[in-house]
């Protein structure tokens, strides 16, 4: 008599389960904190005006000012890192040039993903997460923030951070009202001296 053993759908998942990251893990990833997280968020809202399961990858400067950024809708049921990380490496190289080449990071990716459901963490933010380090690792950038976007509003996973404007449901904001306001020049010179004479006038 022969015995054997049919092939285990556990088995067949173990291999895409381990491309996802639990909370625990992300927090331990040292992920850095935005310093703004209610500017980036609603920057990011203005330009993309993102719907449900619709993805936004950004790049940001040391000054969390946005370089780069790329909006997509998810076409795929499967809660797989490696394949969300092939989508969005191929979005960070369709924006920005690779930063390979420097020995560290300076540049920090960021995504918002809008979703259904509460801002609790589900097996598909872990795949996300999962795929935006590895992107990140690939394409020479620091691996920042993964923001939900609900009807509840925003959250950044792992942080505890979030609010309820902008929400998934909610008008974008003007684009010029959801990004800092320019800074005044404080040097002097020509140009202040005009500026004050047309202020005496």
């Amino acid at each position: 008599m022969t015995f054997g053993f049919a092939p285990s759908s556990a088995a067949s998942l173990s291999t895409s389960a381990t491309r996802v990251l639990e909370p625990a893990e992300w927090a331990a990833a040292g992920i850095p904190l935005l310093g703004s997280p209610r500017e980036v968020v609603s920057g990011l809202h203005a330009r993309h005006h993102p719907g449900p399961a619709t993805a936004v990858v950004a790049v940001l400067d040391p000054d969390e000012r946005v370089r780069a950024s790329a909006s997509f809708t998810r076409r795929t049921a499967s809660a797989d890192g490696w394949l969300l990380r092939n989508v969005l490496l191929s979005q960070l190289r369709r924006v920005i040039p690779h930063d390979l080449r420097r020995r560290t990071p300076v540049r920090t990716a960021v995504l918002l993903y809008c979703r259904d459901g509460d801002a609790r963490w589900t097996e598909e933010d872990g795949a996300w997460m999962w795929g935006l380090r590895d992107a990140c690792t690939l394409h020479g950038l620091r691996c920042g923030a993964y923001i939900t976007l609900t009807r509840d509003g925003w959250q950044v996973l792992g942080e505890g951070r979030g609010g309820r404007h902008p929400s998934a449901g909610s008008a974008p904001e003007p684009f010029a009202t959801s990004a800092a306001p320019p800074r005044i020049p404080r040097t002097g010179g020509a140009a202040s001296e005009v500026l004050r004479r047309a202020a005496a006038r």
